[in-house]
């Protein structure tokens, strides 16, 4: 319970903020081309606001419904629907009475102000945590795979060597790598030998679908990091740092040889050799019906795998930012364009405010608060260009429409296509929202 309420409280906190940011870079143009901006709002304020204030010409409040925010300018055919307002003739500081590229820019000045937003994050976030790797060549044991691995052809023990014959730099980045680029084959060394595993549209569909496919393999030099309060672990007496030996009289060289040794004895009693203060001992205790102890395990030595550290004085990390900024939302349009493609089945992998709260961390890490905020940033930002109406894209489409004819479109016409626009969008949150609910129903969120 702790950790949903940490997440929910980092997911408001970074969309407050990226909200509040966005509008301003509306407002912001606004104000610059002499446009007269009614409302600034954080989140929506159907029917009442929890907070409002008037200063000049604008009133500024917040709503309470957490679904975003607005900035309610004059003379513009918006989410408020002003029917009455659009019926009298053009103002001086109204937006249609502004040319095509002033409305433009008022338009695009949110979407400008989220990709800027990214790009100083990661500035920061470089220059002060700098950054931190386990490069693949480090894997050294191997990978352990789960059953999607398994159907997708990878072994246990497999050692990843590239991907299409290239090599990842970065561990981490393997899957996506696959994902993203539509990888065909992965070389892994089994056995002392080198295989191509092929991956094919359905492989990609699997992958989307899954929380994960491997782990790095680790050697069975584990002790106790952490017990579970009332399971077999701790009523057996074991204790946060004893390190784990023999159990029932067998030695294993990889502690997925370990837990899978502990699953085939679910219901069972098992003896199992500890080393406490230099001290050998042995503990008995009946492993629980999912095949666990109840602890967490912690590597007995931590340098096992060499990371690789990169750190970044300011002026470094001013295009070391950018380059991650833009190469993030590179990826975020590949994986974007999965959605077009019918064997990924990846509108399926579409989630709500869950599943984006649910990239935060359990614990309160400010590092990874900021780079998922950097993220949100440029998913926001892309969103918002789509060509929809009642989004800012598809105001920039209508407007490039309008500079390219020379004709503005009706008034009527922007009307409906904006409750289309509201409506599909709509429909998009339901369905996005809807997915998360069938995900936990299921047990696989």
């Amino acid at each position: 319970m702790e950790s949903i309420l940490i997440k929910t409280a980092q997911l408001l906190l970074s969309l407050s903020i990226l909200v509040v940011l966005h509008e301003a870079g509306h407002f912001m143009f606004a104000r610059l081309f002499k446009t007269r901006v009614e409302k600034f709002y954080l989140f929506f304020n159907p029917w009442f606001s929890l907070f409002k204030i008037k200063k000049g010409e604008t009133e500024y409040g917040i709503g309470w419904l957490p679904l975003g925010g607005y900035v309610k300018i004059s003379g513009m055919i918006d989410e408020s629907m002003d029917k009455e307002a659009m019926k009298l003739p053009p103002q001086p500081w109204e937006f249609r009475a502004k040319p095509a590229w002033q409305r433009l820019l008022i338009m695009v000045g949110g979407v400008l102000m989220n990709f800027i937003f990214a790009m100083v994050i990661y500035i920061g976030v470089l220059y002060a945590w700098g950054e931190q790797y386990l490069p693949t060549e480090n894997v050294k044991y191997g990978i352990v795979v789960n059953e999607t691995g398994e159907e997708l052809g990878f072994k246990t023990g497999d050692k990843i060597l590239t991907v299409d014959n290239e090599y990842i730099e970065q561990f981490s980045k393997i899957v996506p790598t696959i994902v993203l680029d539509g990888a065909q084959t992965v070389q892994v060394e089994r056995n002392g030998q080198k295989v191509d595993v092929e991956i094919t549209g359905e492989d990609l569909a699997l992958l989307l679908k899954s929380k994960g496919i491997w782990d790095e393999r680790i050697p069975y030099d584990i002790q106790i990091g952490r017990l579970a309060k009332d399971f077999p672990a701790q009523k057996a007496g074991l204790e946060v740092g004893d390190v784990l030996g023999k159990v029932d009289g067998k030695s294993f060289e990889y502690y997925d040889q370990f837990t899978n040794y502990l699953e085939s004895k679910k219901g069972e009693e098992i003896a199992i050799d500890i080393i406490r203060d230099g001290q050998e001992m042995t503990k008995t205790l009946t492993i629980n019906e999912d095949g666990k102890m109840g602890f967490n395990a912690a590597l007995n030595n931590p340098d096992i795998f060499e990371f690789k550290t990169i750190k970044y004085g300011f002026l470094e990390s001013i295009p070391a930012g950018i380059d991650r900024g833009v190469q993030t939302t590179g990826n975020y349009l590949k994986q974007f364009k999965l959605f077009f493609k019918k064997e990924t089945k990846a509108y399926e992998s579409l989630g709500g405010f869950a599943t984006i709260g649910n990239i935060f961390s359990s614990s309160w890490d400010w590092a990874h608060f900021w780079n998922m905020t950097a993220f949100i940033s440029i998913i926001l930002a892309i969103m918002n260009l789509l060509p929809i109406p009642a989004l800012d894209g598809g105001h920039v489409m209508f407007l490039f429409g309008e500079m390219i004819t020379g004709r503005k479109p009706g008034e009527k016409f922007l009307e409906y296509a904006q409750i289309a626009g509201m409506v599909l969008l709509l429909a998009l949150v339901l369905y996005a929202n809807a997915n998360d609910i069938i995900k936990m129903i299921n047990g696989t969120f």
